[in-house]
């Protein structure tokens, strides 16, 4: 390739200041240019960076992986780009490291097709060792990528403290509700929500420390956990045991599960090969080691064996070797094991390099970003390379200069409100610690409504923030840059349709739209204000949520677990013949209540007034209509018993399906959405109630509303006493994953009543514990510090001859009462008065239950953890976390789990739920669109809101497959703003929890009072009208 003729340009175009123009080629000597391009056909590789944006690059076939290698790196003007390499995935599916001597076309069978990513390749023991800025940068990219993705495992202080350290980076100095709401709406690591006020403790400890600071204390919590820079590779020792491989700067480390067990020092080390699969390492004799001299682990295949041991060549030159190794002369007649070698600078060349170069001081400046975004939902288009115009109008690249290279938002968002987007264009002299000043950003904003990639068409002066070292294209011109050349169209989303970089990317905003409320009143005045029409609404707006639902179990479950050869073919076949017909109706059904509801609204020509004003007719005729399909309704018993069969039967399927309910498009558990068609029943008959009551008898609607509300009471009688039955065996299967150390928990005849948090006094004082209230027994558990977040088994108690009685005043302690079972007595405390009479009232009536009925009797502990204590063992034992053995499940290692279970959340917020107010939280769900507002924000934004299971679940639109964040309810109180609020609308509910205050907007009286209604039977204690007696109808 001709090297163009040098053109005047700006210091920040393409270089660093005050540094010579040959920069930026991390892996060859100064006032070198990088080697010219082989000549031959070009290809356009895909690189993905560790900002998850991706770049283009325009390559010869025949040129090496290092002369990629080398576009890459100077395309960032990065000098220290020996620690960091390009991996992909193989023709086998395995992720490999390009090779920098093999020739491209020899390792990318289909280049156009494959996206190499950036990644950190060598892990230094010291953070310290890097000696520029933009390197540690891009080492605290990785550490979050690992975070996020559960790699780099840690316990919860270790956790949060890196995440405070991450938005610390990110958005700045420390605001309550600027950090809550950033938290809420992006996920730095799996089981986030528990962790946020520790994440916010933290981050309030940061005031002061600039991003430059915050990477540096990142590494430095980092680079002390086990799992720091540890990429495992499955293997097995001699005797089968499951093992992982893998390399460190040390040497090579076994580890079983996420615990390192072994660690063989290079010093140790004498040789290191593979013969077919299995992976040998030969030690020097040591007379006081107990090894043998070679160990061996057999790893899936012997290109398995191959990749570790090429990563282990490369670890151990460049961290033990003082200079490249050189290349073997090649063999006059045939050769014998692998010519591979390591190549590129050493560790100790690279540092030495930088230190002797006169670049050494250009610091990269980095500065606080205060657009919140989420890594993995954002709705934003992947930042590309800022196009400079030069002095001749051509576009060009544009890598800024140190001075301004920094974060500048695509699209601004208020600090305290993340809805309020607004683009703007903005200018070196506007901003102030990488974002502008909030007057200024919002006197000089523009708002607009559209898509965003209308934003970007109707702003092409805005600049876009850089997503990572590199620039980002400007909005106004369509084209990306291969190589400084115009090439794909790169507007809008990711070429491949993957996610944009989430350093550009505001969330849940309403298509960068602030609605203002001048447009909410033409909106309110121009659509109906009938009640009925409200009604009518709800219908459409939860139908559209039970379509989703069904596509979860139709589409979704079938997808991840329906192929699997572990998966019978009973219940394949059971869970089509149920639910394929019914999502076959119920899409017909919504599309006919959108249709009814756009005619209604007058937005058809063919609309005629007062003939489509209802909706009865067509709950009517869909309702006759589902009475055929009344056997699948039946069914969902027979679906949900034969899931649990087979997962008993199978440890893969059941993996799979605590996998598929890890996937954030199952947003409840499994079994909720099989039951969820029985539900649906019980909401079309609420709806029809309320739209009966609303109609006087003489409305052309009352007939058809009347008809159809006995059609549905009809077939919700006959099921209701088998959706009893499966409530509660549907709690008790959900519960059973919860606990770790419990044997037959799901037994005939044991019915659930409440779980929730009590301290339990022993002699170490109060503990907090999680107890669970059968009809036949009590449990008592706390939170495992394991990596499955489950809740171990501390003991039992048996109902049958169990008495209870307060005694506050015996112990000192408040809200205390005494349960004194037959061989045990336990004391405990709730976390206040109203806890406690609920606590008291459930036992009191289980215990009735226990002595008049002959329930389950059998031991629900595991053997090592049986209930065996002397009669005079009272509740003051000795216990602690400390004392308990660990218990473990039926499966040989802890499988991924929920960590945002219902019970969970009681343990986070000191409570406790009944299995009526279960019952009450599924019948009782709503959908529709909402506006949020955080307590000192001023925006107000438009948000797709699902109410079930205690929580608010929280999408872009109605269209979206999974939710954007939650928000559980357990704890908060629901109320209408006060005066002093200054919250000057119609239809406002408040919702807080401590020092956590949401304001939510609704668009009419009677959804208002809907969400109060539905919001309350989560957050309000349930009524003890009705009896937990199972001999009972449970009313619907």
């Amino acid at each position: 390739m001709a090297e163009p003729d040098p053109e005047p340009m700006s210091s920040g175009a393409g270089q660093r200041l005050g540094a010579p123009e040959t920069l930026g080629i991390s892996t060859l000597d100064p006032g070198h240019r990088p080697p010219a391009m082989p000549p031959g056909r070009h290809v356009t590789i895909r690189v993905r960076m560790l900002d998850d944006t991706e770049e283009l690059f325009d390559i010869s076939q025949k040129a090496s992986g290092k002369v990629l290698f080398d576009l890459v790196c100077s395309h960032m003007n990065l000098i220290e780009g020996d620690y960091f390499g390009l991996e992909f995935q193989n023709h086998q599916k395995m992720i490999v490291w390009l090779d920098h001597i093999k020739p491209i076309i020899k390792q990318l069978r289909r280049p156009k097709h494959t996206t190499l990513r950036f990644t950190v390749k060598f892990f230094p023991p010291d953070h310290a060792q890097l000696l520029e800025e933009l390197t540690r940068y891009l080492f605290a990219l990785q550490i979050k990528q690992d975070l996020s993705c559960g790699r780099l495992t840690c316990n919860d202080s270790s956790a949060a403290m890196m995440v405070s350290h991450i938005i610390q980076s990110e958005i700045g100095d420390f605001e309550e509700s600027q950090c809550r709401s950033h938290l809420l709406n992006n996920n730095y690591i799996p089981d986030q929500m528990p962790l946020i006020d520790k994440i916010m403790e933290f981050h309030s400890k940061n005031v002061g420390q600039t991003p430059a600071e915050s990477d540096y204390q990142l590494l430095e919590v980092a680079r002390r956990l086990e799992m720091y820079g540890i990429r495992l590779h499955p293997a097995k020792d001699r005797e089968g045991t499951r093992l992982s491989l893998a390399v460190a700067h040390t040497g090579v480390l076994v580890f079983q599960g996420h615990t390192r067990i072994n660690a063989f020092n290079w010093s140790k080390v004498r040789k290191l090969s593979f013969k077919r699969k299995r992976f040998l390492i030969k030690l020097r004799p040591d007379l006081n080691s107990s090894y043998q001299d070679t160990l061996e682990f057999l790893m899936a295949s012997r290109d398995c064996c191959k990749v570790f041991w090429k990563i282990c060549v490369e670890y151990h030159a460049f961290f033990r070797l003082f200079e490249e190794p050189k290349p073997k002369p090649k063999p006059v007649l045939f050769t014998r094991g692998s010519s591979f070698r390591f190549s590129g600078r050493t560790q100790k060349q690279v540092i030495d390099y930088v230190k002797e170069s006169e670049f050494k001081k250009i610091p990269f400046e980095r500065k606080h970003s205060r657009v919140q975004h989420n890594s993995h939902l954002s709705p934003l288009s992947s930042p590309r390379h800022h196009e400079a115009p030069t002095e001749s109008g051509v576009y060009r690249d544009r890598v800024d200069s140190p001075s301004r290279r920094h974060w500048r938002e695509e699209v601004l968002v208020s600090a305290e409100d993340p809805s309020t987007s607004r683009t703007s264009r903005m200018s070196p002299s506007y901003q102030r610690n990488g974002h502008e000043e909030r007057a200024g950003s919002v006197s000089r904003a523009e708002e607009t409504r559209g898509s965003p990639r209308q934003i970007q068409l109707e702003h092409p002066s805005a600049a876009a923030a850089p997503g990572s070292p590199q620039q980002s294209s400007s909005p106004g011109h369509p084209h990306g840059m291969v190589n400084g050349q115009k090439s794909l169209d790169l507007c809008g989303h990711s070429p491949d349709g993957r996610q944009p970089s989430p350093l550009t990317s505001p969330l849940l905003n309403d298509a960068c739209s602030v609605r203002t409320d001048d447009e909410d009143e033409v909106r309110r005045k121009r659509f109906p204000t009938d009640r009925a029409y409200f009604i009518a609404k709800e219908l459409l707006t939860t139908e559209r949520t039970y379509v989703k639902d069904l596509e979860v179990v139709t589409v979704s479950f079938q997808r991840a677990v329906g192929d699997d050869e572990a998966t019978p073919d009973s219940l394949k076949s059971t869970i089509l013949s149920t639910f394929e017909p019914l999502h076959k109706f119920h899409t017909g059904f919504l599309r006919e209540v959108e249709q009814r509801l756009a005619l209604w609204e007058g937005r058809s020509n063919a609309h005629i007034k007062g003939d489509y004003q209802r909706i009865g007719d067509v709950l009517l005729k869909n309702l006759q209509g589902l009475k055929p399909l009344a056997a699948s309704l039946s069914r969902q018993s027979e679906v949900l018993l034969e899931l649990e069969k087979a997962c008993r039967a199978s440890r893969r399927l059941e993996a799979l399906c605590r996998e598929f309910e890890l996937q954030k498009v199952c947003y409840v558990p499994l079994n909720v959405f099989i039951l969820r068609p029985l539900h649906r029943l019980v909401h079309y008959k609420q709806i029809l109630e309320r739209l009966c009551k609303h109609y006087p008898a003489t409305h052309v609607d009352f007939r058809d509303s009347r008809a159809a509300l006995a059609d549905v009471s009809e077939v919700v009688e006959q099921l209701q006493g088998g959706l009893i039955k499966m409530e509660n065996f549907q709690k008790l299967l959900e519960l059973r994953k919860d606990l770790i150390g419990v044997d037959n928990l799901v037994v005939p005849g044991r019915e659930f009543i409440r779980l929730g948090c009590l301290s339990k006094l022993s002699g170490k004082g109060l503990q907090q514990r999680m107890f669970f209230l059968f009809n036949d027994v009590i449990l008592y558990t706390s939170r495992g510090m394991t990596a499955t977040n489950q809740f171990k088994m501390h003991g039992q108690l048996q109902l049958h001859g169990m008495t209870i009685r307060e005694s506050e005043d015996e112990w000192g302690v408040p809200h205390a009462f005494t349960l004194v079972a037959q061989r045990q007595s336990v004391v405990v405390a709730a976390s206040s008065s109203a806890e406690m009479e609920k606590w008291m009232e459930d036992i009191k009536m289980a215990i009735e239950m226990a002595t008049t009925s002959n329930g389950p009797s059998c031991d629900l502990l595991t053997s090592n953890l049986t209930d065996n204590k002397c009669p005079e063992d009272s509740s003051v034992e000795a216990e602690s976390e400390d004392d308990m053995t660990a218990s473990h499940t039926s499966l040989d290692k802890p499988a991924a789990h929920r960590g945002n279970t219902m019970v969970h959340v009681c343990w986070h917020r000191n409570t406790s739920v009944s299995m009526l107010d279960f019952s009450i939280s599924v019948e009782n769900q709503l959908s529709g669109n909402l506006l949020r507002k955080f307590k000192n924000s001023n925006g107000w934004q438009k948000l797709w809101v699902v109410f079930t299971n205690f929580s608010l679940f929280f999408y872009k639109s109605h269209q979206d497959d999974y939710p954007l964040a939650s928000l559980p309810l357990l704890g908060y109180s629901v109320t209408v703003p006060s005066e002093s609020e200054n919250i000057h609308k119609d239809y406002v509910f408040k919702l807080h929890f401590k020092s956590h205050v949401y304001y939510f907007r609704s668009e009419s009286e009677y959804t208002f009072e809907r969400w109060m209604e539905v919001i309350r039977s989560a957050t309000l204690p349930s009524g003890r009208a009705r009896a937990l007696n199972s001999k009972e109808p449970h009313p619907l």
